[in-house]
């Protein structure tokens, strides 16, 4: 660093200076942000007979296919007459596949995941032809997810009076409500994080040209100054 910097008076440089190693040290510490289990804050509604999604996902986005998902009714007491307290699931997926075995007998065969969008964070619920017997709690979990939030809550209301409230311009069956797209792979966050990272360095850019061109500025005027005096000298 040429010492015309660190003399000159003007302390532009040493605000830019200062301002480029806070920035830096902003960016190195700043943790990445953990995947978090992200479900729906608000009830899912549905008329009986209805095919519904209860949605669910991963963000930032995470793929999920290799790990165990677990989807339960945590307001359900387990069996009293069961000695081992065994968990029956509404839907579980493990080593890739779905384990139909410990799932409740009144999801059999009407509930699935979306397969193919699970690389990319969605481990949203399809539940088939819903009754009144299905409302209530449901939860999505990843047990093996290396995150503080490896779980979330989705509340499913089934109401006999909510297909009067929809239009009869479309027929009321199938129909699929709150359904996420599982083709929408992009990021929700990506984009805002990517942004923010870029307007830091553009400032920095601008900071630190700023800096050396008030540096060489200097230089160039303190060489311009000497010149008069070494020809004097000379003379």
């Amino acid at each position: 660093m040429c010492t015309c910097c660190l003399d000159s008076k003007k302390p532009s440089f040493i605000v830019a200076l200062w301002t480029f190693i806070l920035c830096s040290e902003f960016i190195v510490r700043t943790p990445v942000q953990a995947v978090m289990v992200i479900g729906s804050s608000l009830p899912i509604f549905a008329a009986p007979g209805d095919d519904v999604i209860l949605p669910c996902h991963l963000e930032p986005m995470f793929d999920v296919q290799g790990l165990t998902v677990e989807w339960s009714k945590p307001d359900l007491k387990p069996d009293p007459s069961d000695r081992l307290s065994r968990v029956e699931y509404v839907h579980l997926y493990r080593d890739r596949k779905e384990v139909p075995d410990m799932k409740m007998a009144s999801y059999f065969r009407r509930t699935e995941l979306f397969m193919d969008a699970m690389k990319h964070g969605n481990i949203s619920l399809k539940i088939l032809n819903v009754s009144e017997e299905d409302n209530g709690r449901y939860r999505c979990f990843i047990p093996k997810l290396r995150s503080r939030v490896k779980a979330a809550i989705v509340e499913l209301v089934v109401d006999p009076n909510y297909a009067k409230n929809l239009t009869t311009d479309k027929p009321l069956h199938p129909k699929i409500l709150q359904t996420p797209d599982p083709q929408d792979t992009t990021p929700r966050n990506s984009r805002s994080r990517v942004s923010v990272v870029v307007v830091i360095f553009a400032f920095i850019s601008v900071v630190a040209v700023a800096a050396f061109a008030s540096c060489f500025s200097d230089l160039l005027q303190q060489r311009l100054n000497k010149q008069p005096e070494d020809d004097e000298t000379q003379r």
